[in-house]
């Protein structure tokens, strides 16, 4: 009961912090504080199943991510009828020929005995392979980023509404992750850890440097959103006749028509932008909601006991019949899934899709940081984490100004040491963050909400 009532107060201590951001800066900073807290927290239960659940450490957050976004953009991006008649054939060919390349080195190594000749032939087969596909498809990637690049120069995507990325980011991540668990499992702890940080590496480079599959680095913007524009709200009847209900006692004090409406206008413009936020949240905490019952479900299944018990000693729970091998597979390909879930949930946020912002400070080790603050093999610990770092992530800045303001208040506006702090504000998060994290290791070193043992059905 106590550990229930600790839980609720730490969530109202952090709904607390969001709600004076609103009431001292404003709405529109607290809800994005929020939404982004909210994706943040899908992040953390993804990498909390893989560390809390199984002790599997999985460093390659970022690509998973990128993957996400990826997928944002393939499948609600309209198709460039343009580009694909340019090179859109040589895609596909190239593609028909991976597959076929595939097949045919699987069919050989599964038919044919281990030797030498055997082995050659394979060797031969992918670099005649490589060759040919990159004959074939070199053309087709010039052709296609040569139609108004400024624009466009890549093939587009599907034109579907943007939600359906979120299922399909996750196929994406968790297919990346089999491939990446089939080759490196077999490795533990710090090997592990580095494996999936290089892979996602090579990710974020291919996103990066193939224009023709995602613009690079020229970015793609404007995507669909799955909420109205505040523009279309700031114009429709209905939502002029909400704000100015809701505003009425303001509004009634303004005796100047003139006055009274530029006020009025002024308040749609900023309703549309928290009306829209809001459907954002909505969408957002019903995932967090879903998955949190999924993962809490499965924590305290005979499956949940099983993959702790993998976690806590391998070899006796192998030596027990368990296929371990196996479970950190399944466990690898699900955690990453979410955290491709979470990336596709980022990018229709933001509205568009930045290859190179994926970096592993941001989409890595801050979320690492957030799982270890939060608690790891608790979920409500690894949510309060996602809310409690990306909060001082956003704030150490407004934080550091303020506190920087106050206690340099005597002296004068041009002051060289003045201005280098306040010059510095922004790189204060990393500190605050630093120190934040040793205060939690030193007094809470299994976070905030530490992991519950509980073997009742829930």
């Amino acid at each position: 009961m106590r550990k229930n009532l600790n839980v609720i107060a730490a969530y109202s201590i952090m709904m607390g912090l969001i709600i004076l951001v609103g009431i001292f800066q404003s709405w529109n900073i607290a809800l994005s504080i929020f939404n982004l807290c909210l994706i943040s927290a899908v992040m953390t239960m993804g990498a909390n199943i893989q560390w809390g659940y199984a002790g599997l450490i999985n460093f390659g957050i970022m690509g998973f991510t990128a993957l996400g976004g990826l997928a944002a953009v393939l499948i609600s991006v309209n198709p460039v009828q343009e580009a694909w008649s340019a090179g859109g054939f040589n895609i596909l060919f190239s593609f028909f020929l991976i597959i076929a390349m595939v097949l045919t080195v699987r069919y050989i190594l599964k038919n044919y005995k281990k030797s030498k000749n055997r082995t050659y032939i394979v060797a031969a087969i992918i670099i005649l392979g490589i060759v040919i596909i990159r004959f074939i498809s070199e053309p087709g990637f010039e052709a296609i980023e040569g139609v108004d690049p400024a624009k466009t120069g890549f093939l587009g995507g599907l034109g579907l509404p943007i939600i359906f990325s979120w299922v399909v980011g996750a196929f994406f991540a968790g297919g990346l992750a089999f491939v990446i668990g089939k080759v490196a499992l077999g490795l533990r702890a710090d090997y592990l850890a580095i494996a999936t940080l290089l892979i996602s590496e090579i990710v974020i480079a291919i996103i990066k440097h193939e224009d023709w599959l995602t613009r690079g680095v020229k970015n793609v913007i404007g995507l669909k959103r799955p909420a109205p524009y505040e523009v279309n709200l700031q114009q429709t009847d209905w939502f002029i006749s909400l704000v100015e209900k809701f505003n009425s006692s303001k509004l009634n004090l303004i005796t100047d028509l003139t006055e009274r409406q530029a006020t009025l206008n002024q308040l749609v413009i900023e309703g549309s932008s928290v009306f829209v936020k809001l459907c954002y949240s909505g969408l957002f905490l019903v995932v967090v909601i879903i998955l949190l019952i999924l993962t809490q479900k499965a924590l305290y299944s005979p499956w949940g006991r099983k993959m702790r018990a993998i976690r806590d000693n391998e070899e006796a729970a192998g030596a027990m019949g368990k296929n371990v091998v196996k479970e950190h597979l399944l466990i690898f390909i699900l955690g990453s899934a979410i955290v491709g879930l979470a990336g596709a949930m980022m990018v229709t946020n933001d509205g568009l899709f930045t290859p190179g912002s994926y970096r592993p400070m941001r989409y890595t080790f801050v979320i690492w940081v957030m799982v270890i603050v939060g608690g790891t093999g608790n979920n409500f610990g690894a949510i309060l984490g996602g809310f409690a770092v990306w909060f001082l992530w956003v704030e150490a800045g407004p934080i550091a100004l303020f506190l920087i303001n106050f206690f340099t208040a005597h002296l004068d506006e041009a002051n060289a040491l003045k201005v280098h702090l306040i010059e510095s504000a922004p790189y204060f998060r990393f500190l605050m963050i630093g120190v934040g994290l040793l205060v939690i290791m030193r007094y809470r070193p299994k976070g905030l909400i530490p992991e519950k043992i509980n073997t009742k059905k829930i």
